[in-house]
């Protein structure tokens, strides 16, 4: 475990980093070690479909004791600076300080959509010249990297901390990191325990984290998932009924029914299983489909052979 949170550490460039269970508690652990040592009540700007506001079951506000400012998220996964900016409270007895920017690299509900780096340390320079934090949950961004063709430790320069995911596109069977200073991940380390996050026999799940991390985590394996995942929107496209929600820039393909199979993505969903494909329909109109490295070849081939079925 200590050689895993060494390497990532320095993978991402930064001075330490701390093994969580799941990227939900990496992002909270870093938000409730950034908001530490400043004077409450707080708030954190974050986008409107970013995942810690949807998915992370409200814990920004119910642990950690911070309000949420939503600024609209763009097409591309982006927050707008002027909208960053115009969410920055002012000095008013009647409002919560604002103390941090969270954003998201790749974007999920954008379909995968990746921040630039250039955009990080424009976000990142504007924090600085408001004196708020940056947190960025990076769940796929190993996957952002490999897009842009850039180190991971380039998309996490301006950022304070960074949830990692070693799951999902790398291929562990669970876990995350957070990365950052010696001073935040000492103080996440100590909310990882208070969360139920602190394991003691964690080297067996630690060891494949450092596989993913280390090999998995390649450009080209990640480039084949990007590939493959392009290739399953455009046949997906061509299905009457079906359109594709989102460019596809990674690994992520969000499909909407339409006027298919009844309107209803558990249909499709059905569809699919009745051909020997598994799917998760993603609300009641969409399926996501998300690439990784046991995803076989030949998958859009089995994909639009069991949709012809």
């Amino acid at each position: 475990m200590n050689r895993l949170e060494a390497t990532a550490a320095s993978v991402f460039m930064k001075d330490a980093a701390l093994f969580v269970p799941s990227g939900t508690m990496g992002n909270l652990c870093a938000v409730l070690a950034l908001a530490g040592g400043r004077v409450g009540p707080l708030e954190a700007i974050l986008g409107d479909e970013s995942h810690i506001l949807h998915y992370e079951v409200g814990g920004l506000s119910a642990v950690a004791g911070l309000s949420s400012r939503a600024v609209p998220t763009q097409a591309d996964g982006s927050l707008a600076l002027d909208n960053i900016s115009a969410a920055v409270r002012e000095d008013d007895v009647h409002y919560p300080r604002t103390a941090m920017v969270c954003l998201e690299n790749s974007h999920n509900r954008r379909g995968g959509r990746v921040l630039s780096a250039e955009y990080c340390d424009d976000v990142g320079a504007l924090c600085k010249e408001r004196g708020l934090a940056l947190h960025i949950d990076g769940a796929r961004i190993f996957n952002a990297a490999a897009r842009l063709g850039v180190p991971p430790a380039r998309l996490a320069a301006a950022a304070d901390t960074v949830s990692v995911c070693l799951s999902k596109g790398l291929g562990a069977p669970v876990g995350s990191v957070l990365v950052g200073s010696h001073g935040l991940i000492a103080a996440a380390r100590r909310f990882r325990k208070m969360l139920g996050g602190g394991m003691r026999q964690a080297g067996v799940i630690a060891a494949p984290g450092l596989l993913a991390l280390t090999e998995n985590s390649a450009p080209e394996q990640l480039a084949r998932d990007h590939r493959l995942a392009a290739s399953l929107a455009l046949a997906l496209a061509a299905v009457p009924g079906l359109s594709i929600e989102h460019k596809v820039e990674t690994n992520i393909v969000y499909a909407s029914v339409g006027s298919a199979f009844q309107g209803s993505s558990s249909e499709l969903c059905e569809k699919l299983k009745s051909g020997g494909v598994l799917a998760g329909a993603y609300g009641t109109e969409q399926v996501r489909f998300v690439v990784h490295r046991q995803v076989p070849d030949d998958a859009v081939e089995r994909v639009t052979g069991a949709l012809a079925t």
